[in-house]
């Protein structure tokens, strides 16, 4: 296998654990369980949120954060991560995207879209999220 198949096969694999592992992740936390998102997320720093809603640096403020959020999100009716570009660069990668989702926030029912870009580190073998930046969009 030459150097492109390997770029080409890593990249195939890293989007399916994208639209498998990391949805149902995001799906469960916007449904208020955040323990899938934060399974997902690196145990190693640096890790960073620069956030629609708030920001975390450092381990005990991604906890709160995702704590927070999974008290604040229930009943969600729809979610879909929109993926513009992705890419694979040894154990380093990246997604840009639109996050569309449907669901309650402190109990009021909210739909809306953010521009989300994450970046990835891969530790033991598996995809760990380092970074989140979204933001409101207004397409």
């Amino acid at each position: 296998m030459n150097r492109d198949d390997e770029h080409t096969s890593d990249r195939d694999t890293f989007l399916t654990w994208v639209k498998t592992a990391l949805y149902e992740a995001e799906l469960a936390l916007h449904n208020g369980n955040p323990a899938p998102r934060r399974a997902l997320w690196s145990r190693n720093e640096p890790v960073s949120v620069l956030g629609a809603w708030r920001n975390a640096t450092g381990q005990q403020e991604l906890d709160k954060l995702f704590t927070a959020l999974g008290k604040s999100f229930s009943d969600c009716t729809s979610y879909a991560f929109e993926v513009q570009a992705y890419d694979v660069v040894g154990d380093m990668a990246y997604t840009a995207g639109f996050e569309h989702t449907s669901t309650s926030v402190d109990g009021q029912p909210r739909t809306y879209t953010l521009r989300a870009t994450q970046v990835y580190r891969r530790e033991d073998g598996e995809w760990r999220v380092a970074h989140r930046h979204g933001d409101t969009a207004t397409e």
